[in-house]
């Protein structure tokens, strides 16, 4: 019965190449997704960044009373200008729902932008519901970020990607 042997040593090979492919490509696939969690932290925080530099950017605009028209509007259009850069960036790398998020705090902070640029000061009532309208897109934005990245997980683990 030399076959039976033969036949026993073939299967337990196909078993063992199989398992070991198998296990490459589980490990293949973490690491995929280990690297797209990683580009995606990294292009979050500069994306906020990004935000919050133009924010502080408006604020100091509309606390100042003597910044003529025009110096308003290029320090507004030019604070804001790196911003599109990272939407298009958001665009093509973020989740559907953080990059719908980011859309909007987008807009928001523009709105801001073409406030403190047409000389509203931090005190009107058109810039405080600009700022708090902005504040409340952050807000969702950076939930949307904390959920996407599976900041707040604290027992399981990340789920595997599909495909």
């Amino acid at each position: 019965m030399p076959w039976v042997t033969l036949l026993s040593a073939v299967v337990g090979a196909v078993i063992a190449t199989s398992s070991a492919a198998l296990l490459d490509r589980f490990r293949w696939r973490r690491e995929r997704y280990d690297h797209l969690v990683g580009v995606r932290r990294a292009l979050y925080g500069d994306y906020l960044e990004c935000l919050s530099q133009a924010r502080n950017a408006f604020r100091s605009l509309a606390r100042n009373r003597e910044a003529p028209d025009t110096e308003r509007e290029r320090i507004s259009r030019d604070s804001f200008a790196p911003c599109y850069g990272m939407r298009y960036q958001m665009s093509i790398t973020a989740s559907k729902n953080v990059f719908q998020a980011s859309e909007v705090a987008f807009r928001r902070l523009r709105d801001v932008r073409d406030l403190a640029a047409a000389g509203t000061l931090a005190s009107d009532v058109a810039y405080v519901h600009g700022r708090v309208a902005y504040e409340d897109a952050l807000t969702q934005l950076r939930a949307a970020m904390r959920q996407d990245l599976g900041a707040d997980r604290t027992t399981a683990p990340l789920p595997a990607p599909r495909g």
